[in-house]
């Protein structure tokens, strides 16, 4: 009887082992911030989407975002925002993507403390100090009322927690108007990399006390209309209003048009006037403290690009250098409804007309990642 008592408790416990060994090896890419060494290099990818790992896992196993295969991308982002990162565990599942990892953050954020000391302070710390690079993704508006001003008709607010977490983190980076005795965390790393992609540049502005213009069209060109819109020149749209009609779901997000670069770190390494990728109805209005432009649309009126004069390596975009369709043989292009389509982007703007200005701007910042 002993015997049979002493096998079944050996098989339980050999149940149990090998069953909290599958629990821990489907779970750990959930991870928290004292998961990651501090010899690993690591990229921050905030807003981690399955849309946006796909996209940055094209970008690195492609060598056009040069970083080697041991740097670890850990998508952070908050449980109350909206979108279901089920998706994103399911993918990185699926595709066996090894370096990438999900570190939620459950600590309470509001809109009365993102410009201070609050609940996400300790994990924005533990994250600047284990981080070698960190990337704030596109997305929706930013409510007005966190830069002071009312809600415009035109402006969609829909992931509102996601904006108060990531204005949070980017003024605990690189500080601003709102309190300007508080000391910036990149103070000690000045060096590190930070890069805003359009609703990232303007999460960076308004982190640093800047405002945006809540509708391009209607605030800078006195359009308030589809049809006057798509008669403006293509250099003066920053999105695809055909989408708009919604007759045709297969049509190109967004709209190709040239920006002009005036100063560093974009000038270092383009001397053109470059055809990028814009999807957006809002742009930077007043300059957040701290920051300065470093490109514009080529009427001057839309701010392109901003960048930090105090630390040389955060930079934020108002187009998107990011999106596979860019750096694709394969992708075709569909700007009007029910046209065929006929040209990728390689085809329009190769060369120095565009291309080889998106690829030098993932090597700098490839470039700056290694570096730490």
């Amino acid at each position: 009887m002993k015997k049979f008592t002493w096998i079944w408790c050996t098989l339980y416990l050999l149940i149990a082992v090998g069953l909290l060994s599958c629990k821990k090896g489907g779970n750990n890419i959930i991870i928290k911030v004292n998961d990651i060494g501090r010899k690993e290099k690591v990229l921050l990818l905030l807003h981690p989407t399955q849309n946006n790992i796909q996209t940055f896992n094209y970008l690195m196993s492609n060598q056009i975002l040069p970083l080697p295969s041991k740097v670890k991308v850990v998508g952070v982002y908050h449980t109350g925002e909206k979108y279901d990162y089920a998706n994103s565990l399911e993918y990185i599942k699926r595709n066996g993507l090894v370096n990438f990892k999900l570190l939620p953050v459950d600590d309470k954020i509001s809109e009365d403390n993102i410009f201070s000391v609050n609940d996400c302070s300790g994990t924005f710390a533990k994250l600047v100090s284990v981080a070698d690079g960190i990337i704030f993704t596109g997305g929706p508006d930013i409510p007005p009322s966190i830069y002071n001003e009312k809600t415009s008709l035109l402006t969609n607010i829909t992931d509102p927690v996601r904006h108060y977490f990531e204005v949070s983190f980017m003024f605990h980076l690189i500080g601003g108007q709102n309190d300007t005795l508080f000391l910036p965390m990149l103070d000690s790393k000045p060096n590190l990399p930070v890069l805003g992609i359009c609703l990232g540049m303007q999460t960076m502005n308004v982190a640093a006390g800047g405002t945006l213009i809540q509708d391009i069209p209607t605030e800078l060109y006195g359009i308030s209309n589809v049809e006057d819109a798509l008669l403006m020149q293509s250099n003066e749209l920053h999105r695809n209003y055909n989408s708009n009609y919604a007759i045709d779901d297969k049509l190109t997000w967004g709209n190709f048009h040239q920006i002009d670069i005036v100063d560093e770190p974009l000038k270092s390494f383009c001397q053109g006037k470059p055809w990028v990728l814009s999807s957006h109805h809002q742009c930077v209005g007043k300059v957040g403290r701290g920051l300065k432009v470093v490109a514009r649309s080529m009427d001057g009126k839309v701010v392109e690009a901003i960048a930090h004069n105090k630390y040389p390596n955060v930079i934020g975009v108002q187009f998107h250098p990011e999106p596979i369709m860019l750096y694709s043989k394969d992708d075709f292009l569909r700007f009007i409804p029910n046209h065929p389509s006929r040209l990728t982007y390689r085809d329009m703007y190769s060369g120095q007309a565009g291309e080889i200005f998106h690829r030098n701007f993932w090597k700098w910042f490839g470039q700056k990642v290694v570096a730490r």
